[in-house]
């Protein structure tokens, strides 16, 4: 938060120079005047507020409530395997999930809640739900197209500059622009306060400041590179082997209470978007065979033409993508089925005709196998992509 102690700042300066010059300040709103950060002195951060609290453990009951069939077994921790991140956020909020998902179902205290166990992998070796972390040629690709997506974005801060400095007289820079949206994002969802940072930019300011956020995510998260998205492919491949082994436990009779039921799993936004890629959700027909052949797609479309690609809807407070097996032995050619849902509404899968209820095969052969070409450490190595590079060289120059 130390960037906006450093607005706090600067707004001081502002506001100082404008009396200097003798303004009077009257279009200035009076809550900028003496300004501080309500997380002033602040040193740490990055923990579940209690707002994502209420928000996971709610979800956690609404989960049992939609599925009481899938969530009816006592509890254990191979029958319902919760695994989280290294990082205290992700861990948090698997125990707010789970303590609604099994809430009623204990004999501790008078919420009759049980223990129940998180297990999480090294950060440094997390390929499933921390593949960012441990990918090297990703880390390389965000670190060299930050000053691409920082000049995409100048334009539309230097516009929005010179209007908010013009309407409250004050002599904002491009970075307090910047700093001040921040700030509007941070009072919205966290203090629910959205009359004062917000307040100072119009609707369609609004509306391209959060296109200039798409275009962020969309280039360094999501479909502006396959690569974004490929390296979650051990998230896919994890999810598939769940479902065939929930296949292979009701074909062969398994006891109930003896195999896996669900497969719980809490990251961040940074595992939510490439995984919603990999499926190929929020995307047009044509769009989705063009990222199967790797090809680049169009940036989304500046404001106030719609777009599919909004960040708030991909990886929202408590996001999340569930995907869930069905057997349908009425069905004479196909028993299994995948639905997919997004932020807990069945989501149109492309890959599957533009449906959310997709036959497992299908799902595996239209969605799955076209993300398996190589596997992690070939797409995230460094001198592995290097190899191939040279090897492709080398054949090109020969013939």
């Amino acid at each position: 938060m130390r960037e906006l102690e450093r607005l706090a700042d600067h707004l001081e300066v502002l506001i100082r120079e404008a009396k200097e010059k003798g303004s009077s300040l009257q279009k200035v709103p009076g809550w900028l005047q003496g300004w501080k950060s309500p997380w002033q002195g602040k040193l740490k951060g990055g923990e579940l507020i209690s707002k994502g609290e209420d928000e996971l453990y709610d979800l956690g009951i609404r989960i049992r409530e939609k599925y009481p069939d899938l969530f009816s077994e006592e509890y254990h921790p191979d029958v319902y395997p919760i695994k989280a991140t290294q990082v205290p956020r992700a861990s948090a909020s698997a125990v707010a999930f789970g303590m609604g998902l099994f809430n009623e179902r204990g004999t501790l205290g008078p919420g009759r809640h049980r223990a129940f166990a998180v297990t999480s992998e090294s950060r440094a070796s997390d390929i499933k739900l921390r593949f960012h972390d441990c990918c090297d040629n990703y880390k390389d690709f965000r670190i060299s197209q930050a000053p691409a997506v920082e000049r995409l974005k100048e334009p539309i801060l230097d516009e929005m500059t010179s209007s908010i400095a013009r309407r409250y007289e004050l002599n904002f820079t491009r970075q307090d622009v910047s700093s001040l949206w921040f700030l509007c994002k941070q009072e919205a969802s966290l203090l629910d306060i959205t009359d004062q940072a917000c307040g100072l930019f119009s609707p369609s300011e609004v509306a391209l400041l959060e296109w200039t956020d798409d275009l962020e995510v969309f280039i360094l998260k999501g479909y502006g590179k396959s690569l974004n998205y490929r390296m979650g492919v051990p998230l896919l491949e994890d999810i598939v082997q769940s479902m065939e082994q929930a296949i292979k436990a009701k074909e062969e009779k398994h006891t109930p209470g003896n195999y896996e039921k669900a497969r719980l799993r809490f990251a961040h936004a940074e595992t939510v978007i490439p995984f919603t890629c990999l499926l190929g959700l929020f995307l047009e027909r044509s769009e989705f065979q063009q990222i199967q052949k790797e090809e680049p797609l169009a940036l989304p479309p500046k404001p106030p033409q719609s777009r599919n690609w909004r960040g708030s809807i991909l990886a929202p407070f408590t996001g999340n993508n569930m995907l869930v097996l069905y057997s349908c032995p009425a069905n004479s050619s196909d028993k299994y089925f995948v639905q997919v849902l997004h932020n807990e509404r069945p989501t149109p899968m492309p890959g599957c005709n533009g449906t959310d209820f997709c036959p497992f095969d299908v799902f595996k052969e239209r969605i799955v196998a076209p993300h398996l070409k190589y596997d992690y450490n070939t797409l995230c190595n460094v001198q592995t992509e290097q190899a191939i590079h040279k090897s492709k060289t080398t054949m090109a120059s020969s013939s």
